[in-house]
Protein backbone atom coordinates (compact mmCIF):
# COMPACT_ATOMS: atom_id res chain seq x y z
CA UNK A 1 0.00 0.00 0.00
CA UNK A 2 1.22 3.50 -1.05
CA UNK A 3 1.05 6.08 1.44
CA UNK A 4 0.34 9.67 0.42
CA UNK A 5 0.60 12.69 2.44
CA UNK A 6 -2.09 15.39 1.65
CA UNK A 7 -1.21 19.27 2.48
CA UNK A 8 -4.08 21.43 1.80
CA UNK A 9 -4.51 24.95 2.02
CA UNK A 10 -4.76 28.26 0.90
CA UNK A 11 -1.25 28.78 -0.08
CA UNK A 12 -1.77 32.47 -0.41
CA UNK A 13 1.16 32.70 -0.62
CA UNK A 14 2.87 29.26 -0.21
CA UNK A 15 6.09 29.71 1.38
CA UNK A 16 8.78 27.73 2.66
CA UNK A 17 7.31 26.34 5.83
CA UNK A 18 4.89 24.46 3.56
CA UNK A 19 7.86 22.84 1.78
CA UNK A 20 10.02 22.20 4.91
CA UNK A 21 6.98 20.55 7.04
CA UNK A 22 6.18 18.51 4.22
CA UNK A 23 9.79 17.44 3.04
CA UNK A 24 10.34 16.71 6.58
CA UNK A 25 6.79 14.75 7.25
CA UNK A 26 7.26 12.58 3.92
CA UNK A 27 10.92 11.80 5.21
CA UNK A 28 9.66 10.59 8.65
CA UNK A 29 6.57 8.95 7.65
CA UNK A 30 8.39 7.24 4.29
CA UNK A 31 5.33 8.87 2.70
CA UNK A 32 5.46 7.98 -1.09
CA UNK A 33 4.53 11.48 -2.36
CA UNK A 34 3.34 14.43 -1.22
CA UNK A 35 0.24 16.06 -2.54
CA UNK A 36 -0.19 20.10 -2.20
CA UNK A 37 -3.83 20.52 -2.99
CA UNK A 38 -4.79 24.55 -2.73
CA UNK A 39 -7.82 25.00 -2.03
CA UNK A 40 -10.81 26.39 -4.50
CA UNK A 41 -13.42 28.93 -2.57
CA UNK A 42 -12.06 28.75 1.04
CA UNK A 43 -14.88 28.44 3.70
CA UNK A 44 -12.81 29.65 6.73
CA UNK A 45 -11.29 32.90 5.27
CA UNK A 46 -11.03 35.04 2.32
CA UNK A 47 -8.27 34.56 -0.31
CA UNK A 48 -6.11 37.51 -1.54
CA UNK A 49 -5.53 36.24 -5.00
CA UNK A 50 -7.13 33.82 -7.29
CA UNK A 51 -7.50 29.92 -7.30
CA UNK A 52 -5.19 29.97 -10.45
CA UNK A 53 -2.62 32.47 -9.09
CA UNK A 54 -2.50 30.36 -6.11
CA UNK A 55 -1.84 27.04 -7.65
CA UNK A 56 0.60 27.96 -10.43
CA UNK A 57 2.65 29.71 -6.98
CA UNK A 58 2.33 26.19 -5.60
CA UNK A 59 3.10 23.95 -9.10
CA UNK A 60 6.64 26.71 -9.48
CA UNK A 61 7.16 26.18 -5.54
CA UNK A 62 6.76 21.99 -5.73
CA UNK A 63 8.30 21.46 -9.71
CA UNK A 64 11.84 20.31 -7.86
CA UNK A 65 10.85 18.09 -5.65
CA UNK A 66 10.34 14.59 -7.20
CA UNK A 67 7.93 13.48 -3.99
CA UNK A 68 6.00 16.38 -4.39
CA UNK A 69 2.81 16.60 -6.57
CA UNK A 70 -0.14 18.85 -6.95
CA UNK A 71 -3.63 17.77 -6.63
CA UNK A 72 -6.44 20.48 -8.46
CA UNK A 73 -9.33 18.39 -6.83
CA UNK A 74 -10.55 21.63 -4.76
CA UNK A 75 -9.89 24.37 -7.46
CA UNK A 76 -11.59 22.33 -9.70
CA UNK A 77 -14.47 21.44 -8.02
CA UNK A 78 -17.61 24.29 -7.18
CA UNK A 79 -18.23 25.64 -3.98
CA UNK A 80 -16.70 26.01 -0.92
CA UNK A 81 -13.99 23.92 -0.12
CA UNK A 82 -13.84 21.23 2.85
CA UNK A 83 -11.33 18.88 3.91
CA UNK A 84 -13.96 16.38 3.88
CA UNK A 85 -14.54 16.59 0.08
CA UNK A 86 -10.79 17.08 -0.15
CA UNK A 87 -10.14 13.55 1.44
CA UNK A 88 -13.13 12.25 -0.26
CA UNK A 89 -12.51 12.54 -3.64
CA UNK A 90 -8.37 12.10 -2.99
CA UNK A 91 -9.57 8.07 -1.93
CA UNK A 92 -11.78 7.69 -4.93
CA UNK A 93 -8.91 8.36 -7.00
CA UNK A 94 -6.67 6.43 -4.71
CA UNK A 95 -8.89 3.64 -3.31
CA UNK A 96 -5.90 1.55 -2.37
CA UNK A 97 -3.41 4.20 -0.83
CA UNK A 98 -3.48 5.44 2.73
CA UNK A 99 -4.03 9.07 2.97
CA UNK A 100 -1.87 11.07 5.65
CA UNK A 101 -3.87 14.03 6.05
CA UNK A 102 -0.81 17.07 7.05
CA UNK A 103 -1.94 20.44 9.12
CA UNK A 104 -0.21 22.63 10.86
CA UNK A 105 -1.05 21.71 14.98
CA UNK A 106 -3.23 24.72 15.12
CA UNK A 107 -5.46 24.37 12.55
CA UNK A 108 -6.33 19.99 13.54
CA UNK A 109 -6.44 21.52 17.22
CA UNK A 110 -9.74 22.93 15.63
CA UNK A 111 -10.72 19.31 13.62
CA UNK A 112 -14.16 19.41 15.93
CA UNK A 113 -15.42 22.50 13.79
CA UNK A 114 -15.13 21.42 10.54
CA UNK A 115 -17.51 20.16 8.40
CA UNK A 116 -18.36 16.28 8.57
CA UNK A 117 -15.34 15.56 11.37
CA UNK A 118 -16.68 12.18 12.48
CA UNK A 119 -16.32 10.72 9.11
CA UNK A 120 -12.35 12.41 8.48
CA UNK A 121 -10.56 9.44 10.55
CA UNK A 122 -11.86 7.02 8.32
CA UNK A 123 -10.59 8.67 5.27
CA UNK A 124 -7.16 9.86 6.42
CA UNK A 125 -4.62 9.51 9.13
CA UNK A 126 -3.47 12.70 10.75
CA UNK A 127 -0.97 13.91 11.19
CA UNK A 128 -0.41 17.69 13.58
CA UNK A 129 2.95 19.43 12.56
CA UNK A 130 4.13 21.50 15.91
CA UNK A 131 7.12 23.53 16.08
CA UNK A 132 8.89 23.24 19.57
CA UNK A 133 7.78 24.43 22.75
CA UNK A 134 3.59 24.75 21.21
CA UNK A 135 1.44 22.80 23.08
CA UNK A 136 -1.34 20.68 20.83
CA UNK A 137 -4.76 20.30 21.90
CA UNK A 138 -6.05 17.03 20.61
CA UNK A 139 -9.56 17.81 19.52
CA UNK A 140 -12.25 15.34 20.48
CA UNK A 141 -12.82 14.03 16.57
CA UNK A 142 -9.32 11.99 16.92
CA UNK A 143 -10.55 8.79 17.64
CA UNK A 144 -6.82 7.81 18.11
CA UNK A 145 -6.02 9.03 14.23
CA UNK A 146 -4.19 12.16 15.19
CA UNK A 147 -0.59 11.84 15.66
CA UNK A 148 1.67 15.49 16.64
CA UNK A 149 5.19 15.41 14.51
CA UNK A 150 7.33 18.30 15.92
CA UNK A 151 9.43 20.19 13.53
CA UNK A 152 11.47 23.06 13.64
CA UNK A 153 10.47 24.05 10.38
CA UNK A 154 11.17 27.99 10.12
CA UNK A 155 8.29 30.23 11.61
CA UNK A 156 6.45 31.62 8.31
CA UNK A 157 3.14 32.64 7.99
CA UNK A 158 1.31 33.57 4.65
CA UNK A 159 0.03 36.34 6.20
CA UNK A 160 3.36 37.59 7.39
CA UNK A 161 4.83 37.33 4.18
CA UNK A 162 2.02 39.40 2.47
CA UNK A 163 3.16 42.07 4.91
CA UNK A 164 6.44 42.13 4.09
CA UNK A 165 5.59 42.72 0.16
CA UNK A 166 2.76 44.97 0.71
CA UNK A 167 5.60 47.12 2.97
CA UNK A 168 8.59 46.32 0.08
CA UNK A 169 10.30 44.04 2.30
CA UNK A 170 12.45 41.09 1.50
CA UNK A 171 11.22 37.68 0.94
CA UNK A 172 14.46 36.10 0.94
CA UNK A 173 14.56 32.60 2.72
CA UNK A 174 10.62 32.64 3.18
CA UNK A 175 9.44 31.80 -0.21
CA UNK A 176 11.40 29.58 -3.09
CA UNK A 177 12.22 32.18 -6.06
CA UNK A 178 9.99 30.94 -8.66
CA UNK A 179 7.24 32.33 -6.50
CA UNK A 180 8.79 35.14 -5.64
CA UNK A 181 9.46 35.82 -9.09
CA UNK A 182 5.38 34.90 -9.86
CA UNK A 183 4.61 37.24 -7.50
CA UNK A 184 6.37 40.03 -9.20
CA UNK A 185 5.26 39.30 -12.44
CA UNK A 186 1.81 39.63 -11.71
CA UNK A 187 2.14 42.35 -9.15
CA UNK A 188 0.36 40.34 -6.34
CA UNK A 189 0.04 41.57 -2.70
CA UNK A 190 0.27 45.26 -3.19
Amino acid sequence: MTRIGVLGGSFDPIHNGHLVAADEVAKQLQLTKVLFVPAGQQWQKESQTSAADRLEMVRLAVASNPVFAVSTVDVDRSGPTYTVDTLRDLKALNPEDELVFIGGADAISGLDTWKSADELGNLARFVAVTRPGYEFRLPKAATGNIETLEIPALDISSTEVRKRIADGLSLEGLVPAAVYSYIQAHNLYR
